[in-house]
């Protein structure tokens, strides 16, 4: 019968420990820092140049807050977006606003916002009639500077069956000027 006498030196271990304890933070503070490194640089095979934003219901009516409170920001970028065509009376004959009804109370009153947009062919679409746009935002002039969208293709679709209302923006939104 064998015996083996192990005996164990507790300042030794602790170093040895400490040792290998830092040692593997570095490794990984090293990977991590290699791959955001790498990441970085990397030039991506499906880099998309003509970006177009597309809104939602969900994403509406931050978008909406963040182009108006910073419409320099978002100049010359591509939007697309459906909506319902409502005008009002001092419109041009190519304006109309693509709108959307957002909730505003509980016992779902509704507030109507969108985007002011100009079309030569405007006068094709009637009141309340769904459509769906792209567009590129500039910045015009309707009471105040604010966004105006050019459309460059407009089409009628069928009112839709869910998701026909926005919600107030929340208040943790964040801006998205560089999403696009």
């Amino acid at each position: 019968m064998f015996v083996y006498n192990v005996k164990f030196n507790g300042k030794r271990l602790v170093k040895f420990l400490f040792v290998l304890v830092a040692i593997a933070i570095t490794l990984y503070f090293a990977i991590s820092a290699y791959k955001i490194y790498n990441n970085s640089f990397k030039v991506k095979d499906e880099i998309n140049e003509d970006k177009t934003m597309y809104l939602t219901a969900e994403n509406y009516t931050n978008i909406l807050k963040a182009v108006h409170d910073d419409v320099d920001s978002y100049t010359g970028k591509k939007i697309c977006f459906t909506g319902y065509v409502y005008r009002l009376l001092d419109f041009k004959d190519t304006e109309f606003v693509l709108a959307r009804d957002m909730i505003i109370s509980s016992d779902m009153q509704t507030l109507i916002v969108g985007f002011l947009c100009d079309c030569k062919n405007a006068k094709d679409f009637p009141n309340e009639s769904w459509v769906e746009i792209t567009g590129e935002i500039t910045k015009g002039s309707y009471h105040g500077n604010m966004p105006i969208i050019q459309i460059k293709e407009i089409k009628q679709i069928e009112k839709p069956k869910d998701d026909i209302y926005v919600y107030p923006p929340d208040d943790t939104y964040i801006p998205t000027s560089a999403i696009f």
